[in-house]
């Protein structure tokens, strides 16, 4: 899941990986400008909670409605149907900058929902990431979660599966990025 943050990966010099993805130099790739040199130490799924100051119920619609997805999470188009077997769609503009092993962010997200409990709960299954220009990374899935405390919602997002190669854990270390920032913009968003 790669949308376009305002806070891009950081330009530089983005050349292509080989095509099989899997150059055996791996000082070349850098996460955040530092060498992953160790794969061990980047991430394998991304997850993040955070309490926003409105009903369950408002922050569960946000997820689905796609005047919110195109304010908080920047999609230029979504088709998200909040029922079990609906599809959950959402697209993002290809980016102009290219990452050395994901090639352009962006593309689109894509999954079926399995389980959709109003205000409380989305599960998303064999979810997949379509770059713009390269091959799909998946199968995933995307959990969310909230429940009542106080008169907030907490908020919990998961976003798991994982195939052990260097462009899987390069995939969730920019998609952690892109999620605290769509899921700041979120939060701003629905306490307004």
């Amino acid at each position: 899941m790669l949308w376009r943050t305002g806070a891009e990966t950081p330009a530089g010099d983005w050349r292509r990986a080989p095509a099989n993805r899997e150059s055996t130099r791996k000082d070349h790739v850098k996460i955040d400008g530092v060498p992953a040199t160790d794969e061990g130490s980047l991430p394998t799924q991304f997850e993040q909670t955070l309490l926003i100051r409105c009903p369950p119920t408002r922050v569960m619609a946000a997820f689905f409605e796609p005047e919110a997805l195109a304010v908080w999470w920047q999609a230029i188009r979504s088709v998200t149907s909040p029922r079990p077997l609906g599809v959950y769609a959402v697209e993002w503009e290809p980016s102009t900058e290219r990452d050395d092993l994901l090639g352009r962010l962006g593309g689109v997200f894509h999954g079926t929902v399995m389980e959709y409990l109003p205000g409380r709960e989305l599960f998303v299954a064999d979810a997949w990431w379509l770059p713009p220009d390269d091959e799909p990374i998946g199968p995933m899935a995307l959990q969310v979660s909230c429940m009542l405390e106080g008169a907030s919602c907490r908020l919990r997002v998961r976003q798991s599966g994982f195939e052990d190669s260097l462009r899987w854990r390069r995939y969730y270390a920019v998609i952690a990025r892109g999620w605290q920032s769509s899921l700041a913009s979120l939060k701003e968003h629905l306490e307004r």
